[in-house]
């Protein structure tokens, strides 16, 4: 790990903390600093990451290196052993005890992978410089979503703290809460009251054996078990502060990821994807679809739109629900997200009862895993479906298209 370059580690514990001796035995570049030169070793050593302590009496000092911090390039992940207060979004928490190395080195582990992409991300923009203005540069915050289990009275007042800073998908059960992980992309997991020790140690074991799962986020409630393969795992019991401080840092710098991953397959298509949603941009899209619809017309092959519409959403989740058709339609199919909100879908070699059984799945999976900011609801994606026709161009059909769809709002 040490060529990701130096760890910065800065404590008061008296006898100094054992973690940068326990680092340091892992490692080959420690730096072990004090307080009182922190800033300045912070500029001196360049670090890859820096693990600290909330120092009592001394939080204006941590919120001044927590600050300097945050805008370094790339990405500098920020480790705090035993928070008691709440700490920045991008400061990640980690309660830890006398022998937790492993889960310090697993926590550093991941959030260096994530410098790395960050690292990666800033060259290739610095080589493709015309790309740096699609890139998004808003809180990661505003395009993640979050997986919520639990029963119980507090489950509500979680949902509640939870929705007002997040996409949230409720489940009750880990059988439920096993379909929404399969179904679609999440930046994190928050596990309230509600299950046995053996069910919640049954479902943290599933998780850190399947790949996918991995690296998520993962706050739960302290089991009897504290080994897992889960670098992200966070246990956290108590009022809904409570639990939101431990969550909010850990989902941040996974949204951080998932963005730098988008960003980078953008880069990868000459920025013709669009990295908050994974479909084409509208350019892209109006190019594609005209070039399809001339293959389809000289080959006299099938073709077909879907469009597909919300009622009284929120931009989040017209971007969640895009990212969902990205990830589900076919390879052959193209995509975008319009500015009113709405999502074209064009289907290959696909006629008008099997587009519109396509579609429909689309449709029921968005109804069923994507969540309305109006607490209660679910977003209701209304379908339609044109096909293409002899003497069809582009045009004419988006346009046939369009003209349904509203027709069909009316009624």
């Amino acid at each position: 790990m040490s060529e990701h370059g130096p760890i910065m580690t800065v404590f008061t514990s008296e006898p100094r903390s054992l973690v940068p001796e326990i680092l340091a035995a892992r490692l080959n570049a420690i730096n072990d600093v004090d307080w009182s030169d922190a800033i300045e070793s912070l500029e001196r050593i360049e670090p890859a990451a820096v693990i600290t302590e909330v120092p009592a009496g001394r939080v204006d000092v941590f919120t001044q290196l927590a600050e300097r911090i945050a805008v370094q390039q790339p990405y500098v992940p920020l480790i705090v052993l035993n928070p008691t207060t709440p700490l920045p979004l991008h400061a990640l928490p980690l309660a830890a005890v006398n022998g937790d190395a492993d889960r310090l080195i697993a926590r550093l582990n991941a959030a260096l992978r994530v410098r790395a992409l960050h690292d990666t991300m800033l060259r290739r923009i610095a080589d493709q410089p015309t790309l740096a203005r699609s890139c998004p540069d808003a809180d990661p915050l505003q395009d993640a979503s979050v997986l919520l289990l639990g029963r119980g009275g507090g489950y509500s007042a979680l949902s509640v703290a939870l929705g007002e800073q997040l996409g949230l998908i409720g489940a009750l059960s880990m059988e439920a809460a096993a379909k929404h992980l399969n179904a679609r992309d999440v930046d994190g997991i928050v596990i309230g009251e509600g299950f046995s020790d053996r069910v919640l140690e049954g479902f943290l074991c599933v998780l850190s054996e399947d790949p996918r799962y991995r690296n998520l986020p993962v706050v739960a409630p302290a089991t009897r078990r504290r080994k897992y393969d889960l670098p992200n795992l966070e246990f956290a019991t108590g009022a809904p502060e409570t639990v939101i401080a431990s969550a909010l840092p850990l989902i941040w710098q996974r949204a951080l990821e998932q963005r730098i991953i988008r960003t980078l397959r953008s880069i990868d298509a000459d920025g013709l994807i669009d990295a908050r949603t994974g479909l084409l941009t509208p350019i892209a899209f109006a190019r594609d679809f005209a070039a399809a619809v001339k293959q389809s017309q000289a080959r006299g092959a099938s073709l077909s739109v879907a469009r597909f519409t919300f009622a009284d959403s929120e931009p989040r989740e017209q971007c969640d629900a895009a990212r969902m058709v990205s990830r589900l339609m076919r390879r052959m199919d193209l995509g975008t997200l319009h500015e009113d909100g709405t999502i074209t879908a064009v289907f290959i070699d696909a006629g008008e009862r099997n587009a519109g059984a396509i579609a429909k799945r689309l449709a029921s999976v968005m109804k069923h895993t994507v969540y309305s900011a109006r607490r209660g609801t679910r977003l209701d994606p209304h379908v339609t479906v044109e096909t293409l026709a002899a003497g069809d161009t582009a045009e004419s059909l988006l346009a046939r298209l369009t003209g349904l769809a509203r027709r069909a709002a009316a009624s």
